[in-house]
């Protein structure tokens, strides 16, 4: 970045004012702070085709994961819901797809290969487990599984079939900044990792909600449905491959209107390569003006690195995919705006080559038995 883009980033953060009595050059040699670009290598182009369908509308994340897989080479050829606007809202994001007549219909169609599932929570696994018996792999909304005997069965069902069971764990695999982040730790940038502490607040945005939303028997739990995101970070970024829980608390803290509703959880975790300490909530205010101010902070032994997601209401940045880096030598600010997203590309490639680059199966299920288990064990907050 030149001088003058220096200056006016500084101008734009609010930080001109600070550093006005400071050249660009001996700013820039101080080590004290630096602004630039994420250095990406983009991603590889798309060498595979596939047909996939979708299944289930009741999160908007569908729109998303269906994206991500258009973006890796895959055709969507049909869907299958029943919510007339869920159906309209579909085809206008994506055009006249066929709208199947059942489940079955798609489940039994031999050329697809891949069926993006969405529906209500504790619906994702059994049909999951449908789609890897008859001979397809699967992408799950999270939380793709909301029990323990869930877990089992899809466990049991990837190894006998040797189909996928991925779950789209976005705030990771769809988030620039994230990637990034990732990027940096397999090169050591800060280190060996030791601690990640997540913070993932949500809007509540109750008028908006299906009556599913409430009850915890169809979504799991809180640390069950938001915590997924947050405990698959923690086993990427630390690179564990075992983990337990140490301590978690779940409970409704300010919506007694909704008794099967959790509103706050936390948990703590550790594992082979480190350990990490999560915070989920609805409590973002109405004066955000994003869902919420998710964040992640990554420790490692020679540095560490901050994530401000969606947002940073600490300066006048707009967006989100800001990276904070600190280590032996400087303080950088990384924008992260321009990171290609991988996991498309990477997740067709792993279905017709049989591979795991886009995301490790023992991987993906460790994380959602962790929020189980994790579920299973808390306890309520203090004062509630």
């Amino acid at each position: 970045m030149g001088g003058n883009d220096r200056r006016e980033f500084l101008r734009q953060a609010g930080l001109a004012g600070m550093f006005s009595a400071v050249t660009p050059a001996v700013f820039a040699q101080s080590g004290a702070f630096t602004v630039e670009q994420a250095d990406s290598k983009p991603t590889a182009p798309t060498k595979h085709q596939i047909k996939f369908a979708a299944i289930g509308l009741d999160h908007a994340h569908i729109f998303s994961m269906c994206a991500a897989v258009k973006r890796g080479g895959g055709e969507l050829v049909s869907f299958f819901a029943t919510d007339p606007r869920q159906i309209e809202n579909f085809r206008k994001q994506f055009g006249d797809v066929k709208l199947a007549a059942s489940e079955d219909e798609i489940i039994q169609d031999k050329s697809i290969q891949l069926v993006a599932g969405a529906p209500i929570p504790d619906l994702r696994a059994p049909l999951g487990v449908r789609c890897m018996r008859a001979g397809k792999d699967y992408l799950a909304d999270k939380p793709g599984i909301t029990t323990l005997k869930q877990l089992a069965d899809v466990r049991k069902a990837v190894k006998d079939t040797g189909r996928k069971f991925a779950i789209m764990y976005s705030e990771r695999l769809e988030v620039r900044s994230a990637v990034y982040a990732g990027e940096l730790v397999k090169q050591g940038a800060i280190g060996k990792v030791i601690q990640t502490i997540n913070l993932g607040p949500h809007r509540m945005n109750a008028p908006s909600r299906p009556e599913w939303f409430f009850d915890k028997s169809r979504y799991g739990g809180i640390l069950c449905d938001i915590g997924s995101h947050q405990a698959d970070q923690f086993l990427y970024y630390t690179n564990s491959t075992r983990a337990r829980v140490v301590a978690a608390q779940v409970g409704n803290v300010h919506y007694p209107q909704y008794p099967k509703f959790e509103d706050f959880g936390d948990m703590m975790m550790v594992g082979n390569g480190g350990t990490g300490y999560v915070r989920v909530d609805w409590f973002t205010p109405d004066g955000l003006s994003t869902w919420g101010d998710g964040r992640l902070f990554i420790l490692g032994t020679d540095g560490y690195i901050e994530l401000r997601k969606y947002i940073n209401v600490a300066s006048n940045l707009t967006g989100g995919n800001h990276l904070y880096i600190v280590d032996k030598k400087q303080a950088r600010y990384i924008d992260c705006k321009e990171v290609d997203l991988p996991f498309g590309p990477q997740f067709v490639a792993d279905i017709v080559e049989r591979t795991q680059m886009a995301q490790d199966q023992e991987q993906a299920l460790l994380a959602a038995e962790l929020v189980l288990k994790a579920q299973k064990v808390a306890t309520p907050p203090v004062g509630v």
